[in-house]
C-alpha cells in the first residue's frame, strides 16, 4: 500500500538527515496500515526493537510509528532520550501530530515532529564531531 508520493517520501527522509546531522540521536519513521496492538505504544516499543534501535551509543533512538487506517501514532524512545525528557515530552509530541493528522496533514505532523525530535536531540545529545548515522534515515513500511 502506498501512503505518500515519492516527492513526501523524499521529504520526510530528507527532514531526518537535518534534524539527526546535529545530535548523535537517530530517529526512524514507521508506517503501516493496521496496528495490531491495543495500545500503538505498545507496537511502536516492537518496531523500536526490532528495527535494533536499542543499540545506539548513548540509547537515544526514536520512532515515530502511525497507523494510517487505525488512525493511531505513538512516538517510543530509548532509554537515554526519556530519561532527559520524561513523558511529559512525548505527550506534547503527540498532540502535535494528533492535531496535524485531524487536519489531514499526514507528512507535514510527521515533518513537524521530525524537527521537534531534532531539537531537542541536538539540545541533549550534541554531536561534537561528523555525524555518524548509525541507523539508516528511511522510512520503513509494514503490512
Amino acid at each position: 500500500m502506498v501512503f505518500f508520493s515519492p516527492a513526501d517520501e523524499e521529504r520526510i527522509v530528507e527532514a531526518i538527515r537535518k534534524a539527526e546531522k546535529r545530535t548523535s540521536g537517530e530517529i526512524r519513521v514507521f508506517v503501516e496500515s493496521r496496528c495490531r496492538f491495543v495500545d500503538p505504544v505498545d507496537r511502536a516499543a516492537e518496531v523500536f526493537f526490532g528495527l535494533k534501535m536499542e543499540n545506539t551509543e548513548d540509547r537515544n533512538g526514536v520512532v515515530i510509528y502511525v497507523a494510517m487506517k487505525d488512525h493511531q501514532l505513538a512516538i517510543f524512545g530509548d532509554a537515554g532520550i526519556h530519561r532527559e525528557v520524561g513523558s511529559a515530552f512525548w505527550n506534547l509530541e503527540v498532540q502535535k501530530i494528533i492535531q496535524e493528522f485531524n487536519a489531514e496533514h499526514y507528512v507535514d505532523g510527521i515533518i513537524r515532529i521530525i524537527q521537534d525530535l531534532g531539537v531537542v536531540l541536538c539540545e541533549k545529545f550534541p554531536y561534537e564531531r561528523e555525524d555518524r548515522n548509525e541507523l539508516p534515515d528511511n522510512i520503513v513500511f509494514g503490512q
